[in-house]
């Protein structure tokens, strides 16, 4: 059964993607050319500029929700850009929880599907013993590569944010510069791609579309992620830590190794996103593999509060905006920048949340404390 205090904060997240939507439609009525042309004489015939206004919002939103939802084509690439997300959210969400701030999903990312596309083209094994091998070795990548962070703030105190924020540009690097290498360039070509995988690393695809196995190894680690917070004394550990570290440490919990096991558990998380995008979706490795990925997934996981159902959620919504934008630019030549727009304005509400309140008079209880880092 959901809590009260959850439920409010996803109506919070619910009515931020409302007002941010509210915000898109005031961008999109003030560059409309046919809003401007009726414009110019409002006073004469206001109602044409009403009528324009409400034709030009009612015609991108549409684009776009049928770009996200319209058929099984659409939806299919609405679940596919969706899964890396739910992956990538899964570990900044999992990383806030334990009270540590990874912004190097990135990364781990980046170095997941770097181990997942080197034994995906050059290790040659059966088709079902490749999948698991590659997608491992994804796991194991990533969590190694966050391990360090986790590693260095029990050891030395090194911050997590500047840690996880290094190890994002060491981890393209690395990348970009191995693949000039013989090891990892594809042979017969100057740019800095890898051999694609073999068939039988690749994930299973479904309904004729681009839609792979991915989809439901990301729910299972959400389910894996919500059992572990909720239900295990590993999480209940984590939780601890995250809440008040000085008080954990008191009641004889190893902080130092709890900052590493969530770091490593964060690791593989986002190293499973990039097994996903090198096994399912790109196929070959490139230095752009990652794209925004695990920044979007700090995103995803600021909307979702910090819980795996709410992270899921929001990774939906983010893979929508992102399928449905591509037949919104085409369908009514609304930049796709609009909705890199309508990302950032519910980031910036979902950090706000008394703005959201007071935009829609909400009163928040007496007793409801606002967290330093995490959510517990």
């Amino acid at each position: 059964m959901l809590d009260r205090k959850w439920l409010r904060e996803l109506a919070v997240s619910a009515l931020a993607v409302l007002l941010a939507l509210i915000v898109g439609a005031v961008l999109i009525i003030v560059s409309s050319p046919d809003v401007t042309s009726a414009f110019g004489y409002f006073f004469a015939r206001p109602l044409d500029t009403v009528s324009a206004a409400g034709t030009a919002v009612g015609d991108t939103y549409q684009a776009l929700f049928l770009g996200a939802f319209g058929g099984k084509y659409q939806f299919a690439e609405t679940l596919v850009a969706a899964t890396p997300l739910i992956c990538t959210g899964l570990a900044v969400t999992l990383a806030f929880r334990a009270g540590l701030f990874n912004i190097g999903a990135q990364g781990q990312l980046i170095a997941g599907a770097l181990a997942a596309g080197w034994v995906g083209f050059a290790v040659h094994l059966p088709p079902v013993l490749h999948v698991l091998a590659a997608t491992l070795a994804g796991i194991l990548g990533g969590a190694l590569w966050a391990g360090i962070a986790g590693l260095l703030k029990a050891r030395t105190g090194a911050h997590e944010v500047i840690t996880t924020i290094m190890g994002n540009y060491v981890a393209l690097y690395a990348l970009t510069w191995l693949l000039s290498t013989s090891a990892l360039q594809r042979p017969g070509r100057r740019e800095p791609i890898s051999p694609v995988v073999d068939d039988t690393a690749q994930l299973p695809q479904f309904l004729g579309t681009r839609l792979h196995l991915g989809l439901f190894v990301a729910v299972l680690a959400a389910a894996f992620v919500w059992w572990l917070l909720a239900r295990s004394t590993a999480g209940f550990q984590l939780r601890a830590v995250g809440a008040n570290p000085d008080a954990a440490r008191t009641a004889g919990m190893n902080v130092g190794r709890t900052y590493v096991v969530a770091m490593l558990l964060a690791g593989g998380l986002a190293g499973l996103a990039g097994s996903q995008q090198v096994l399912g979706t790109d196929l070959p490795l490139t230095n752009g593999i990652a794209g925004s990925l695990g920044f979007d997934g700090i995103t995803v996981a600021l909307l979702g509060r910090g819980s795996p159902l709410g992270t899921v959620c929001a990774a939906l919504l983010f893979g929508a905006l992102k399928a449905g934008g591509n037949e919104m630019q085409a369908a009514t030549g609304t930049p796709l920048t609009l909705v890199t727009v309508l990302q950032a304005v519910i980031v910036l509400l979902v950090a706000a949340p008394a703005l959201v309140r007071a935009v829609f008079r909400i009163r928040a209880e007496r007793a409801e404390a606002v967290a330093a880092k995490g959510w517990n």
